[in-house]
């Protein structure tokens, strides 16, 4: 098993280019799909139970907070750039683990990670 395999477990939202599901489940990840055309609402349930780290292009997802979802990687990545999606992806796993209650935006071989929106009373 690689040594970028630790417990962490994937939810790929459906904008998301299978290639890296693909990638990700060959590096032994647990990865998976929601159903298809979930709305946002089950699929950051499907997240916040399973503990799965959301990856999406759908910057909806910014504004859930740690309560309704566990977290989020936002691609910031051209859909038809396969290979920075992957090198850039690689990249965040390396440097980053601690994705509970983040989100993480992920741009060509860079990322910044901010806590998840939480509303103010």
């Amino acid at each position: 098993m690689s040594s970028l395999t630790p417990n962490h477990k994937f939810l790929l939202d459906e904008n998301v280019k299978r290639v890296l599901f693909r990638h990700l489940a060959s590096k032994e990840f647990d990865v998976k799909i929601p159903p298809k055309s979930a709305k946002d609402t089950v699929v950051a349930k499907i997240s916040k139970q399973e503990k799965r780290i959301l990856v999406t292009n759908d910057s909806d997802f910014q504004w859930y907070d740690k309560d309704q979802i566990h977290s989020v990687i936002l691609l910031n990545i051209p859909q038809n750039d396969t290979k920075s999606l992957i090198s850039s992806f690689e990249k965040l796993l390396k440097e980053f683990n601690n994705f509970r209650g983040r989100i993480v935006l992920l741009e060509v071989n860079r990322w910044q990670d901010f806590p998840l929106w939480k509303e103010v009373s």
